[in-house]
């Protein structure tokens, strides 16, 4: 569930909005929805991992990779799919993280009210 809605939120909210919505969008669904540490970190980061990537692919595969080639020349990393795969890697950390913080926080506040 915690999977679906960020990459659906984040699919849709990043065409208008910018890149770092992701981690609003991590941090609250996993705020809400998140049953453990480890959902709340591995659900975000496959999430963004997989729809960045996806959507990167979808840009590159009509121009036959020119920016994506030009970028790797320019990270001397010389393979335009190790480019995406960092892009990848890069945003689905930032999501796994934003989404364990929602969780700590819930968690946070739970253990305030009950012992207020």
């Amino acid at each position: 569930m915690v999977f679906l809605i960020i990459i659906i939120a984040s699919f849709l909210l990043q065409m208008v909005l910018p890149w770092w919505l992701v981690i609003v969008i991590s941090f609250a669904t996993c705020g809400i929805l998140g049953k453990t540490a480890k959902i709340s970190f591995w659900h975000p980061f496959f999430a963004i991992l997989c729809l960045w990537i996806g959507m990167a692919l979808l840009k590159s595969i009509p121009n036959q990779h020119i920016l994506a080639t030009r970028i790797a020349e320019m990270l001397k990393v010389q393979f335009w799919p190790l480019v995406l795969l960092i892009t990848g890697l890069l945003g689905g950390l930032v999501a796994g993280i934003s989404g364990f913080c929602g969780y700590h926080f819930r968690k946070a506040m739970i253990n305030l009210k009950t012992k207020a």
